[in-house]
């Protein structure tokens, strides 16, 4: 969990989280993200470097311009894996829906053949 720290850090700001929503839809420039806020864009470049560091976002240079994208699978086991701790009912209901799930689906494959 101490991996996570940086993680739950960088989303306890409205403005880098806000920053993941933009990206959700693909990679932007950082141009093109800073001119989304009214804040300045050494704070924005801020921002991507605390959202860089806790491993949420990716950074490709092409020429003289930085593009960002979105780590999904980073932020998606990191919210998966507090919620299963701190919730662990959560846990038994998705171990139930896919034993549902597989259960379903052999039975079906028995149906076809």
């Amino acid at each position: 969990m101490a991996d996570d720290t940086g993680v739950f850090r960088a989303l306890a700001d409205p403005t880098r989280r806000q920053i993941l929503q933009d990206l959700r839809d693909g990679e932007l420039s950082a141009g093109d993200i800073a001119s989304r806020f009214t804040i300045s864009a050494p704070s924005i470049s801020r921002h991507l470097t605390v959202l860089k560091s806790a491993g949420l976002v990716n950074e490709r240079r092409e020429a003289n311009r930085i593009f960002y994208s979105l780590v999904e699978e980073r932020l998606a086991v990191c919210v998966g894996q507090f919620l299963s701790t701190v919730c662990p009912e959560q846990v038994v209901l998705r171990h139930r829906r896919k034993r549902r799930a597989t259960s379903e689906s052999a039975e079906n494959e028995e149906v076809r053949a």
